[in-house]
């Protein structure tokens, strides 16, 4: 059995993973009407592996007996100044999420609840990944940001991104 504590931090963990998938979604949605469809893809992926993060706490909470507790995703934003800030709104929310696992690690050891410890270890190197992914972009377009051009031939790599 889980505890309350835990079941609702992870209940809140779950609609943060929840609101990057719905976020991401929006990046993709900015992509595509800017006619970056690499970019858009690449959201598109980063936005699946989200909805996998939340469903893998969700199954947690159901394997452990505990309750889900759905609640409202907020609105994303939908417009950015270019792909550079676009990306720089990956990597900063990125880092966002990163303290919010370390949080509920935080609570997994108060409560002394092993399972949970085990799962969030996942999460913790996921999220090293994360940020991994979003920097290299950032330093990519960093390189090109002068030559309009490069920022196609990067939307053609970002294209190829597979899910995992």
């Amino acid at each position: 059995m889980i505890s309350t504590k835990m079941q609702n931090a992870i209940n809140e963990q779950i609609n943060k993973e929840m609101y990057s998938s719905y976020l991401y979604l929006s990046m993709a949605a900015y992509f595509e009407n800017t006619g970056l469809p690499g970019a858009a893809k690449w959201m598109y992926v980063q936005s699946g592996e989200e909805r996998e993060h939340a469903m893998k706490l969700f199954e947690h909470l159901i394997d452990r007996g505990g309750k889900v507790a759905l609640g409202a995703i907020a609105a994303p934003q939908g417009e950015w100044a270019g792909p550079m800030e676009t990306f720089k709104a990956v990597y900063e929310h990125e880092q966002f999420v990163t303290k919010s696992i370390i949080a509920l690690y935080e609570i997994a050891l108060q409560e002394k609840d092993y399972p949970a410890q085990i799962l969030l270890q996942w999460f913790i190197n996921e999220q090293v990944e994360e940020e991994k992914n979003a920097v290299a972009v950032i330093d990519s377009m960093k390189r090109i940001e002068a030559h309009e051009t490069a920022v196609l031939q990067l939307d053609h790599q970002l294209a190829k991104r597979g899910s995992k």
